[in-house]
């Protein structure tokens, strides 16, 4: 059962779609500043410092946490249906990432839809982990991660970088990603209802804007159509009310038939990214805390990357 924060959250987003506007019409603008105001109801859940930088000609900010394992980084992509979300709405969840994993976060501010669609928002993420290296970073104590948006950039990456025989990192992180952008996937599934998160129809009209008529079944822009072997060690949370929990599954199920060890975790009752909710909500803090975890596994292992 969830815990009584969860039940008044979700309550709270359901009187808050009923009270919206019931079009289903995409307003880019007005979806960038609920994204910023909604962010702006959680907070770190520890102390962080926070400088910013350009990797590579892209914005980013380095996200520090008090506690920090030498090396340890994150790259952190951020979530917003690939047209919403920024470097400030997402500080927040980076930096619960970050501490959970004792790791410095870079967090970009990739350009977005629909002034830049697809593939720019990926080209900024490569620009970015290239960067990284050129740093100094050890692909061995690098973890990608991301929400939303940013899980699907997450898994994007990846195959770029496998696809290229580029260093891969360690592990990745994907909260609540979309891997399957085409027609087919879970925003037609039968969780759609009980997602008080993610309009269906709005999420249709992100997607367009951004592939901008780009094949939605390139592996680049929907991973679940790539050839995913030799992907590092993967964690997947979604929640069970999440319209994309179908995809999710699908996703996580083709990728073990690769070989990839993937670490698939549908927590029951949960809305899309409920992990933003840390700092109020229990199971927020208990699945950033998973992340913790599995990031400490996989930078415990020894490096099985043939690129590195």
């Amino acid at each position: 059962m969830p815990s009584w924060q969860a039940r008044i959250l979700e309550t709270y987003l359901r009187i808050k779609n009923r009270l919206g506007d019931q079009s289903g019409r995409l307003d880019v603008a007005k979806e960038r500043d609920d994204v910023e105001s909604m962010a702006g109801m959680f907070k770190p859940i520890g102390p962080i410092e926070r400088s910013p930088v350009t990797a590579s000609g892209v914005p980013a900010e380095w996200i520090t946490p008090r506690d920090v394992r030498p090396g340890r980084t994150i790259l952190y992509l951020h979530g917003g249906s690939f047209n919403a979300g920024s470097i400030v709405s997402h500080r927040p969840l980076a930096g619960n990432v970050a501490i959970a994993c004792q790791a410095r976060a870079l967090l970009i501010d990739y350009r977005l839809a629909p002034e830049h669609p697809f593939p720019a928002g990926l080209d900024d993420t490569v620009a970015a982990y290239e960067w990284l290296l050129a740093q100094g970073v050890a692909p061995a104590q690098l973890v990608v991660a991301g929400d939303s948006a940013g899980g699907t950039l997450t898994l994007a990456l990846l195959i770029h970088l496998r696809d290229r025989q580029r260093p891969l990192p360690a592990a990745a992180v994907c909260l609540s990603p979309a891997p399957d952008l085409s027609s087919s996937s879970g925003f037609m599934s039968s969780t759609c209802k009980e997602d008080c998160m993610l309009d269906q129809r709005k999420e249709r009209t992100a997607v367009d804007i951004y592939l901008r008529g780009a094949d939605a079944c390139a592996p680049l822009a929907s991973p679940y159509y790539a050839d995913l072997r030799g992907l590092p060690p993967l964690l997947i949370q979604v929640g069970s009310k999440e319209m994309l929990c179908p995809d999710c599954q699908h996703f996580a199920e083709k990728a073990k038939a690769a070989g990839v060890d993937v670490t698939l975790e549908v927590w029951p009752d949960m809305q899309h990214e409920w992990q933003f909710a840390a700092s109020i909500m229990p199971e927020g803090r208990q699945a950033i805390a998973r992340v913790g975890e599995f990031v400490e596994r996989a930078l415990g292992r020894p490096s099985t990357n043939p690129h590195e």
